[in-house]
């Protein structure tokens, strides 16, 4: 059984930076894919950023271009969204989601269908 476990998200201003963590338990952390979206309310889920199984590999979305960077611990397990320059736009539920199988960070980016999904963090940027 694979969970992804999400920290807490947050309240920031803008301008402010704000740090996320997926924790990925199971056996498949060192094999899987991991890519975190976000949906703002009345909008359709997107995506932001992922990082490939090896993580050798980075994808952005072109918001999160120059902003976001996205870190992959394999001695904790553990995936880490660093937003920086926050925005008001950048506010919404930020999910981490995973697939197995030694997937690309590109991968991540074409679709929603996804394995395994985090709970969820708010993030709200104050304007």
């Amino acid at each position: 059984q694979v969970q992804l476990l999400q920290s807490e998200g947050g309240l920031v201003e803008t301008g402010g930076s704000l740090r996320l963590s997926c924790a990925v338990a199971g056996p498949t952390f060192t094999t899987a894919a991991v890519g975190w979206f976000r949906q703002a309310p009345g909008k359709e889920r997107e995506f932001v950023i992922a990082i490939s199984w090896s993580g050798g590999s980075k994808y952005y979305s072109d918001s999160a271009n120059g902003r976001f960077t996205i870190t992959k611990d394999i001695a904790k397990n553990t995936v880490y969204l660093q937003m920086n320059s926050l925005r008001p736009e950048d506010t919404g539920e930020y999910y981490c989601a995973a697939d197995k199988g030694l997937k690309s960070a590109q991968s991540m980016a074409v679709s929603l269908v996804h394995e395994y999904w985090g709970q969820g963090s708010q993030v709200t940027v104050s304007s």
